[in-house]
């Protein structure tokens, strides 16, 4: 049987903890299912580390103020699972999904944080979680005490001394009960007072808008703020009526008193009723998150002054009807449906996760017990871990193993705070049989890497690992060379080649440049490929080309072997060589434009 006000698990999946909510209300649907309307409670594992970090700072404060008791590692680590955080966040769920009830308690300096361990689903928290603003505030406000928020007592008089302190610096007095007036006297004044509130209020086009009847007006002016003021002015004036009245009245008309009820507008009232429906008598969000251009005074005034009108009542009469038509409590059989992460024994038909292809002789994630009753599977499917009995339905109620991983303490390792827990060495993590992979690239994209080097920018990308390339502009790249390069070869001047051989220098000889050709795919449209060989059988059909291809204010040569049948292609955009042909060794030059040898290498592909 669950109530109104329990603190109960809902499951939302099958492999994920349960969700911690409080029941709010009991709503009956049309098609005649239950629904509740709960509050949100979250766990450690819910919020982001920044907040974690925040919540750890103040563990430890509390650990320090309430002095606890020392707790080993394992208690420790368990110990942050039994933490939730509060919010004012509200949602609707099935009935259906609850799983059972929980103890979750506001964490009192006078609590001992082993004896949450000790008590099965039970609960604690200290700071609100705020969903939307992502934050962490305190629940409660701090009781200030010490020496710099105490009065100074001074020391007890001994008898027979005089008190020599001036009553008139301590204490302000604004009425004197034994003053020369009757009481008489005095009532009469007060209704002059509301009388010239009155006609205060009808000189005012303001207070003529918001109070249009003469019974209105009349009732604002015999509000407590009118009579306050006029018996104040008597305080003020030595009870003598006759200078009482003249200040009331003053030449520049009538004194005109107003209270918070009449300060505020209608839409500001009704902002008002709305925040307090969502967040109760706490008037400091109230006041942040609705009216922040009001003073907390002023709200805590108007809502003294506001329980007192008819529409409180109304309101108060209306949620007592409600409450008495809705449901107090209902009941949820125990679930008994087998959960999808089981995994079968040897022999039974496969589950619904399919987890038959678990290999034999694994342990326990959590307890690393090898043997189990019953066996769930946790984690990603291709790490094949599983969880037995007792720890599996430790993880669906407190969101953790019962033992520290190094897979959960990774999350908290870069804020170095950790409570509940010191920074010893971790469990170290099971190794699991992965699937191997090999990533192969195609021809295409390793031609794309010289050509798009302009594109892909791949000393930048290394840096940026998670930049996003845009993969079209590489293709669209290719496609221009790949059409660039398939450009008829009518267009091209053809000329006889004539065989020229140099002077040997060193065993190897300047070979003049004898042909260009455009490979496919392979030219930029800002650079050419060359193609230089030094063999007396050379196709007629290449043109003929210059014996150097300069690029701005550098020149570069090539220096072959004499007898060498075979093509190089030199880009000059990338700088850089690749051979079609069984390679030879290769001496390369750059030059400036004064044929000075500026730099050489010598290389064999």
């Amino acid at each position: 049987m669950y109530r109104v006000g329990d603190y109960v698990y809902f499951e939302n999946s099958s492999s994920n903890p349960y969700l911690i909510r409080r029941i709010e209300e009991l709503n009956k649907t049309a098609n005649g299912n239950v629904e509740a309307k709960v509050v949100c409670l979250f766990r450690r594992r819910d919020i982001s580390t920044n907040l974690n970090t925040l919540a750890d700072s103040n563990a430890r404060d509390f650990e320090e103020e309430s002095k606890q008791p020392s707790m080993s590692e394992q208690q420790k680590h368990q110990l942050k699972h039994r933490e939730l955080f509060l919010s004012r966040q509200f949602e609707s769920l099935p009935a259906t999904h609850i799983r059972g009830k929980c103890n979750v308690t506001l964490l009192n300096e006078t609590d001992v944080l082993t004896g949450y361990l000790e008590r099965e689903d039970c609960f604690f928290y200290s700071l609100v979680f705020d969903p939307v603003q992502k934050t962490l505030l305190a629940d409660q406000g701090e009781i200030r005490v010490g020496s710099k928020y105490q009065a100074e007592i001074p020391d007890k008089l001994a008898e027979g001394d005089l008190d020599n302190r001036v009553q008139e610096k301590l204490e302000t007095k604004v009425w004197d009960p034994n003053n020369q007036l009757k009481d008489p006297q005095i009532d009469q004044f007060l209704v002059v007072a509301r009388a010239v509130g009155t006609f205060a209020r009808a000189l005012d086009c303001s207070s003529s808008i918001r109070q249009p009847s003469l019974h209105m007006s009349a009732a604002a002016a015999s509000r407590d703020i009118t009579l306050f003021h006029a018996m104040d002015t008597l305080q003020k004036n030595s009870y003598d009526l006759a200078k009482a009245m003249s200040t009331l009245v003053p030449q520049g008309g009538p004194v005109l008193c107003r209270d918070e009820m009449e300060e505020w507008s209608a839409s500001e009232a009704m902002l008002f009723e709305e925040a307090l429906e969502k967040y109760g008598k706490d008037f400091n969000d109230i006041r942040q998150d609705f009216l922040p251009w009001k003073s907390l005074a002023s709200v805590v005034q108007f809502y003294y002054m506001w329980k007192t009108t008819d529409r409180y009542i109304q309101q108060k009469r209306l949620k007592a009807a409600e409450a008495d038509s809705k449901l107090k409590q209902v009941y949820i059989p125990t679930y008994t449906k087998p959960n999808p992460n089981q995994i079968n024994a040897p022999g039974s038909k496969p589950g619904m996760n399919g987890a038959t292809g678990y290999q034999k002789g694994l342990s326990c994630e959590s307890c690393h017990t090898a043997q189990s009753q019953q066996w769930y599977a946790w984690g990603p499917p291709n790490m094949q871990c599983r969880l037995c009995a007792s720890c599996w339905i430790y993880w669906k109620k407190y969101g953790g193993l019962k033992t520290p991983t190094q897979l959960e303490g990774a999350t908290r390792a870069g804020s170095g705070m950790s409570p509940f827990t010191s920074s010893a060495g971790r469990a170290k993590l099971l190794a699991k049989n992965r699937q191997t992979f090999i990533l192969q690239t195609t021809k295409l994209t390793r031609i794309a890497r010289r050509v798009c080097q302009d594109i892909l920018q791949s000393r930048r990308a290394a840096r940026r690992p998670y930049a996003s390339i845009n993969a079209n502009a590489v293709k669209a790249e290719c496609d221009q060379n790949q059409t660039s390069c398939a450009a008829p070869a009518a267009s091209r001047t053809h000329h006889t080649l004539q065989h020229q051989r140099a002077n040997r220098v060193g065993g190897l000889s300047d070979v003049p440049v004898d042909h260009i050709h455009c490979q496919s795919m392979l030219n930029p449209p800002s650079s050419a490929v060359l193609l230089y060989s030094s063999s007396s059988v050379v196709s007629p059909q290449i043109p003929h080309a210059h014996h150097t291809h300069v690029l701005g204010m550098m020149t570069y040569r090539i220096l072959l072997h004499q007898h060498t049948p075979h093509f190089i292609a030199f880009y000059s955009q990338c700088y850089s060589l690749r051979v079609w042909c069984p390679a030879v060794p290769l001496l390369f030059l750059i030059t400036n434009p004064f044929n000075r040898v500026i730099e050489s290498k010598s290389c064999s592909f």
